[in-house]
């Protein structure tokens, strides 16, 4: 059968793909080893929440495979992929499955945490919009979170072991370089994702990012006046 390179990933997708891998790396060592690094742990997450953001754009106004209505299976492809019978390109569909529920519970992640405490020194910098209760509430399901992280990813490497070994499907170079060898008859190089869609897209995960660091809180209130403080 013969075959031709096209276009599968734009770049904008795999700089999101790998930079949220190196950042989720950071967060989670940063987190283990606690100490003066809950702050970079903090700062990680900011940056996590607003790739995330981006993501989320990009999957209504990126290119073809990374759009949400191009990979989000219905039950009719999910059956069709279960009896050998999908065709296609990007996510197959228990790839897109994946794909959403570990978008889905990294969003958790970073929300969580940005209202999260550790009864010590650190406060998340959304912590004043929820109670005290709260916020321990969600601490707790924040640590907890993270093995669950931990499963997805397990099985998102898993997966890709699988089709390099067993399918002989190399899924992590289309991922590096953009491109991939496909049949012919299913050549569809993506499309869209233009500049205008990563400029809107940069803008949400800008203001995402503005927004969770505490730009929409009131300012604290001024330190008193010089002398207004007894000094003992």
């Amino acid at each position: 059968m013969s075959k031709r390179t096209i276009r599968i990933w734009d770049l904008p997708t795999r700089l999101f793909h790998w930079l949220l891998l190196l950042l989720v790396v950071a967060a989670f060592v940063t987190g283990w080893l606690g100490g003066n690094l809950i702050e970079w742990h903090g700062r990680a997450g900011i940056a996590i929440t607003g790739l995330l953001a981006f993501r989320l754009v990009w999957g209504f106004v990126g290119s073809t495979y990374a759009r949400f209505a191009h990979f989000v299976p219905g039950p009719g492809r999910l059956l069709a992929y279960l009896r050998g019978q999908w065709q296609g390109l990007g996510h197959n569909p228990f790839g897109a499955l994946s794909v959403l529920a570990l978008l889905s519970i990294l969003i958790f992640q970073a929300v969580s945490g940005l209202v999260s405490n550790d009864d010590i020194a650190f406060e998340g910098p959304l912590y004043a919009l929820v109670s005290k209760s709260t916020s321990d509430s969600l601490s707790s399901l924040h640590r907890q979170n993270f093995w669950i992280i931990i499963a997805l990813v397990s099985v998102h490497v898993l997966a890709i072991l699988f089709y390099a070994r067993v399918k002989k499907d190399n899924l992590v170079k289309p991922m590096i370089t953009g491109v991939k060898e496909v049949p012919v008859a299913h050549a569809r190089p993506a499309q869209g994702g233009g500049a205008l869609a990563v400029v809107l897209a940069l803008v949400v995960a800008g203001f995402t990012v503005w927004a969770a660091t505490g730009g929409l809180l009131p300012p604290p209130p001024p330190p008193p006046p010089a002398g207004t403080v007894p000094s003992w």
